[in-house]
């Protein structure tokens, strides 16, 4: 029987399949990512590209997303991705006027809860029903004060 790593008249020659590709240094990080929505219909190569800056400014990845408000309305916004920075929280938040609104609509009422949990005299007046059906109907009163002027 012969061994499939020996051919007539060769010399031996090891194959080593890791001297084909070049090991990563250790501080570096290599990138492999889909940056289009869709496939393209016939792929290509694009040489030159040395930065993510110029990565990005190739392909100029952009996705359409679908957001839903509290009442179901649907509202669609196309988010656009210049750099990693854009990939976070507040580069996301940044382009969208529906996530901006979330993040005030947030804001405020982190302040409300702060002062729900701070001010004595609006938690005294929350635990007594009398005062509390007052307070209530004070808010109630405002409320449809600014609806009004509109």
């Amino acid at each position: 029987m012969m061994d499939s790593n020996y051919g007539i008249g060769g010399n031996e020659v090891k194959t080593d399949a890791s001297e084909a590709f070049a090991d990563i240094p250790q501080n570096r990080t290599l990138m492999a990512e889909k940056l289009t929505k869709d496939a393209p219909v016939k792929p290509q190569i694009v040489h030159g590209l040395q930065t993510i800056t110029q990565v990005f400014d190739h392909y100029k990845p952009t996705v359409e997303v679908e957001f839903e408000d509290a009442g179901g309305t649907s509202k669609k916004e196309a988010l656009h991705f210049g750099g990693l920075e854009d990939f976070g929280m507040k580069g996301i938040t940044n382009q969208s006027e529906f996530l901006k609104d979330n993040a005030t609509q947030k804001e405020e009422y982190m302040k409300i809860m702060k002062q729900l949990k701070s001010n004595k005299i609006l938690k005294s007046a929350l635990a007594d029903s009398d005062a509390k059906a007052a307070l209530l109907d004070a808010l109630y009163g405002m409320i449809s004060e600014l609806k009004s002027n509109k």
